[in-house]
């Protein structure tokens, strides 16, 4: 795992002084202080994995709030321009490495294919002003996935990803471009996407993720996680929507909230993201587990 950058150590180091400071001074509430810094830590390392999506979503709000409507740079444009901006300091800051930077990349292709049909098909539609787009499309759109997949590496080291029965990455693989392909085939053929999502649950279903958030490791259903994501970047879309970054059919004539069912597409979406990262950083079980680097060294010891 990669070192961790000055935020993120200065998040555990106040931490672990305000823990500190209850251990000394005793007391029955140190066992709920602890578990109360456990879950801020959290919060607060979350925010900061989401860093360039935030930063994106604060430039669409920002603009729909006070950029003027006659400013000779289209709106669009300046979006695109503060992504390109916003992603060359996540790697000048070191907060992204260029090994990373390629996988982002990939997220940003996949996605800007999927937005030029699917606003082809009248799935959604963006203002149509400014020069720096291909077609319909926006290139500032591309940086939304981006956005998504930067979470997605940021994440993995930040809380030492480590995973219990995590399917084979060959598997996941086969069904995450059965996932991409429906998104375009459910147009013209049947929707398999209820056929996908179980098997997502087939494939995913034993996996538990194991996660560091300060002083403890805590696990999840990987599932679960998946749904958790899906649930906050659904709610991220509807400002986006508010926002008039882009808009559904059903909101032409006025806003309204996105629709829960695409929380489902959002979930598929996460397993892509997933194996895209998975070939960034392989998945690997918990420390002390059978497989595990640690329990082969101990296995070594013991002979």
């Amino acid at each position: 795992m990669r070192s961790s950058t000055s935020v993120e150590a200065s998040i555990d180091r106040l931490a672990h002084r305000y823990l500190d400071r209850v251990v000394s001074r005793g007391g029955a509430g140190g066992v709920w202080q602890a578990r109360l810094t456990e879950f801020v830590v959290f919060g607060l390392k979350q925010a900061w994995a989401c860093v360039f999506g935030a930063l994106l979503l604060a430039v669409i709000i920002a603009v729909r709030l006070w950029y003027p409507s006659g400013a000779a740079l289209a709106s669009n444009d300046f979006l695109t321009l503060s992504a390109v901006a916003i992603q060359v300091l996540m790697v000048v800051f070191r907060l992204e490495t260029l090994r990373e930077l390629r996988v982002i990349v990939l997220f940003h292709v996949v996605g800007t294919v999927m937005e030029l049909f699917k606003t082809d098909v009248g799935s959604w539609a963006y203002e149509a002003d400014g020069v720096l787009r291909i077609g319909a499309v926006p290139l500032f759109s591309g940086f939304m996935y981006a956005a998504v997949g930067s979470y997605m590496v940021r994440v993995f080291w930040l809380f030492d990803l480590r995973f219990d029965r995590y399917p084979r990455r060959w598997i996941t693989a086969l069904v995450a471009a059965g996932i991409y392909v429906n998104f375009f085939s459910h147009h013209f053929i049947l929707d398999f996407r209820w056929v996908l999502l179980a098997a997502v649950v087939l494939v995913y279903g034993r996996c538990v993720m194991h996660f560091r958030v300060f002083r403890k490791r805590f696990r999840m259903p990987i599932l679960l996680a998946f749904l958790l994501v899906a649930l906050f970047i659904w709610f991220a879309e509807n400002i986006g929507t508010w926002s008039r970054a882009w808009l559904y059919p059903n909101q032409l004539e006025g806003w309204q909230a996105v629709s829960i069912d695409k929380l489902l597409a959002w979930f598929l979406l996460m397993i892509i993201s997933v194996v895209l990262v998975a070939w960034v950083y392989k998945p690997e079980p918990p420390e002390g587990s059978h497989g595990s680097p640690s329990a082969v060294h101990a296995g070594r010891n013991e002979a």
